[in-house]
């Protein structure tokens, strides 16, 4: 049985069989050559699940290397000139079937191949499917900034399975639960509350699937009403501009972490930085904050960084004139977006941090 969700960010498929929903699917290429996006880890764990389709085979099958470190301008590069080698053509289809590096790239890649070619999105990750397999954002990393070159391009469907989830380690089920407590803070206090109090180290995958479905239409709700990014959609990046910073730091200190553990981070300064900005009762800050701790950890930070964890905020696409510009929060499901701080206010976010 399939649930689909047709909207302004395309047609998002809840699948319970996903041989059965892809080759639907496939019956709109017949005579197209159709291409498979994969990573060494996506190629061992899931394609598995659907080798047996007559449509691919060794001239198809696209393979990368696994890691946000390999989602640059070189692997876009091989991907460009596979299409070209095997002959594809403006009416060919893309299918990646991965975690976020793997849509990414892989939209970006279909996106501006010959003006731009079909593509679809099997997220393979929690995060990829709550986030960013869905509403369209398409790019790669450059100079070591994150997603710093880019476009929108909407995927002709993404399909989500949650048998995928089963695969998932311990880190990466985390990585992806970050963005869905984001989602759940811009929806109301009960979906946060649902969310901070779900076992998700010891998982009951039949209520996870749920509570992605959820996510997902929350995320959808953002994109539907502004596909490209000029009004409330920029609420997403809450817990963004500094969880993006903290990521492309410890990128560069050669001690890289997983994009949601970056954005778990960042939520819980800008948090603060809400509480310090707009009166976001503080004790929900300080659930967020023990929550974090108690999962993720700490993020390896010093006062000495904090200049350099700046600088790196001033190259963030959001920003508008040289501010650093913020999604931050009144109450849960109550947001404000192009918010300017002063860098003593976040210097003091983040001391949270510590």
């Amino acid at each position: 049985m399939l649930t689909h969700l047709a909207t302004t960010t395309g047609n998002i498929i809840f699948s319970e069989n996903l041989k059965s929903s892809l080759l639907e699917l496939l019956d709109r290429y017949t005579n197209d050559k159709i291409f498979l996006l994969v990573d060494e880890n996506t190629f061992k764990y899931c394609y598995p699940k659907i080798a047996d389709i007559k449509q691919f085979g060794a001239d198809n099958i696209i393979l990368i290397q696994s890691g946000e470190k390999h989602k640059n301008i070189e692997t876009l590069t091989f991907i460009w000139n596979f299409l070209t080698e095997h002959k594809a053509d403006r009416h060919s289809l893309l299918i990646n079937l991965g975690g976020g590096v793997i849509c990414d790239i892989g939209g970006f890649a279909a996106a501006t191949f010959k003006r731009g070619i079909d593509f679809i999105n099997i997220p393979t990750t929690l995060l990829a499917q709550v986030d960013s397999s869905i509403g369209g954002k398409t790019g790669i990393n450059f100079l070591e900034y994150k997603n710093e070159i880019g476009l929108f391009k909407q995927a002709e469907a993404v399909i989500i399975n949650g048998d995928m989830l089963e695969t998932l380690d311990k880190e990466n089920m985390l990585s992806g639960f970050a963005e869905m407590i984001k989602h759940a803070l811009l929806k109301d206090e009960n979906s946060f509350n649902k969310l901070i109090n779900f076992e998700i180290n010891n998982t009951n995958y039949a209520l996870l699937n749920e509570l992605v479905a959820e996510s997902i239409m929350i995320k959808d709700f953002f994109v539907s009403a502004d596909p490209l990014e000029k009004n409330i959609r920029k609420a997403l990046n809450f817990g963004h501009t500094i969880g993006h910073a903290l990521e492309t730091f410890s990128i560069l200190q050669r001690k890289p972490i997983l994009h949601g553990y970056a954005v778990a981070f960042g939520m819980v300064a800008e948090l603060f930085l809400s509480s310090t900005l707009f009166g976001f009762p503080i004790d929900k800050v300080t659930l967020l904050a023990d929550f974090v701790k108690s999962k993720y950890g700490k993020f390896n930070i010093s006062h000495s960084d904090f200049d350099s964890i700046f600088e790196i905020m001033l190259h963030d696409k959001k920003n508008r004139n040289e501010k650093i510009c913020f999604s931050l929060l009144k109450q849960p499901g109550e947001f404000v977006v192009d918010i300017t701080c002063e860098k003593s206010d976040i210097i003091k976010s983040l001391s949270q941090l510590l």
